[in-house]
């Protein structure tokens, strides 16, 4: 069978994350999209932007323009809306107008992301969204009989798969270096910016837990492929309700494990996102794993390298996550497990498209919209436990769901 040398790719949401809007920055998923570009020049490749106005349409193009020139790479683009509007169905339009073979990157508000991603579906679309799938189980359980049905691809970019830092985790773990698990330690927070300014909008219709807590409950199903029994949350609400956004500053959540085998552990997640500004990073993260026979602990955000120049706070740089390198030509390259996450995806797609995998084979190595049933799951029990003021609540997700 001849490979497919076309290939369209639709991206929906143009904000911090895909285009780095309202920073210095070009975000993650654009940089990513234009270095593969680059690395599939066999390909003929379209490009198409969603956003709700044409005020971040522009920017984004504005953005797009400026990464082509550091990038050396020529991308077709076509911006939705195309008039001065405020239009929150501009992806429909793209959607009528995408050329096949095609795929989907989801990068908006949360609450938003059962019907736009039903909609890429059912246009035929092969998906990735930013994490959370959806905000419910019930929602995530939808789209994955959807997907089933449709015989599409769906994967949720739950990018710390892909951290070196956690593979080495990974590799102790199911080495039996630590011996046998007992606890986990997660925090995780970011900077008040992200829900006073980035995300103010709809920072109030999510929480700290189901928008970044998330990836550590990923992780660590993938981590020790356990099953969650049972899930304690509580919360505070306090600097962010005096800005009247109605969500908890920080949220504390213990979740319990069951492992292959049938043994117990614990995770601990602290979550906040009311870090100050000068905080040396946007995220704070460590992760700290202990067994019987020894312990793991990661700095996620000291990763040994910091930056202090007058007039600027210090801070921490990730240099493994989302990083633009210089290349002997003069040309960025950015590069890192965000990247990565974004690349495995797309060539996930075309390998579909070519017949080189299946989506089975996929099944067993990929944050697809089944495995991201796990966090789900959990994520309804802790707003449960929330609501219910800390107590206790059963995970409703049976073991089948996800095999």
């Amino acid at each position: 069978m001849e490979a497919n040398k076309s290939f369209s790719l639709l991206v929906i949401g143009a904000g911090m994350y895909v285009a780095g809007r309202g920073t210095a920055g070009f975000g993650t998923i654009l940089p990513a999209v234009f270095d593969w570009i680059k690395k599939s020049s066999h390909l003929d490749v379209r490009v198409s932007c969603a956003a709700t106005s044409i005020n971040s349409i522009n920017e984004f193009s504005k953005k797009a323009e400026a990464l082509s020139l550091l990038t050396g790479v020529s991308v077709n683009i076509s911006t939705y809306p195309t008039k001065e509007v405020v239009d929150i169905n501009s992806y429909k339009e793209a959607l009528l107008n995408i050329e096949q073979p095609a795929a989907a990157i989801i990068v908006v508000p949360d609450h938003l992301h059962h019907q736009i991603t039903m909609d890429c579906l059912n246009a035929g679309l092969h998906t990735l969204v930013v994490k959370p799938l959806a905000p419910s189980l019930r929602e995530c359980l939808d789209l994955v009989e959807v997907a089933k049905k449709k015989e599409l691809y769906g994967m949720v970019e739950f990018h710390k798969r892909w951290d070196k830092s956690n593979l080495i985790l990974k590799n102790k773990i199911h080495s039996q270096a630590l011996g046998d698990l007992l606890y986990c330690h997660v925090e995780y927070s970011q900077r008040k910016s992200i829900p006073t300014s980035f995300f103010k909008s709809w920072a109030s219709k999510t929480n700290i837990l189901q928008y970044l807590g998330i990836h550590y409950i990923d992780l660590v199903r993938y981590l020790t492929n356990a099953m969650p029994i049972r899930v304690l949350a509580i919360g505070q609400k306090s600097y962010l309700t005096m800005h009247d956004i109605d969500t908890y500053d920080s949220i504390q959540c213990l979740i319990e494990w069951r492992l292959p085998n049938k043994k117990i552990f614990n995770q601990t997640i602290l979550a906040n996102w009311i870090d100050p500004e000068t905080s040396s990073a946007m995220s704070n993260q460590t992760i700290k794993f202990i067994g019987t026979k020894g312990r793991y602990e990661a700095d996620q955000k000291n990763r040994g390298i910091t930056l202090n120049i007058d007039g600027d706070n210090l801070e921490h740089i990730n240099p493994d996550f989302c990083m633009p390198i210089k290349q002997p030509d003069g040309l960025l390259q950015w590069q890192g497990y965000g990247v990565e996450s974004i690349h495995t995806f797309l060539n996930d797609v075309m390998a579909l498209k070519n017949s080189d995998t299946s989506l089975s084979a996929l099944s067993n190595t990929r944050p697809t919209f089944k495995e991201s049933l796990v966090s789900a799951a959990v994520i309804d029990a802790a707003n449960l436990s929330l609501d219910q003021n800390g107590s206790w609540h059963p995970v409703s997700l049976d073991e089948s769901q996800v095999i």
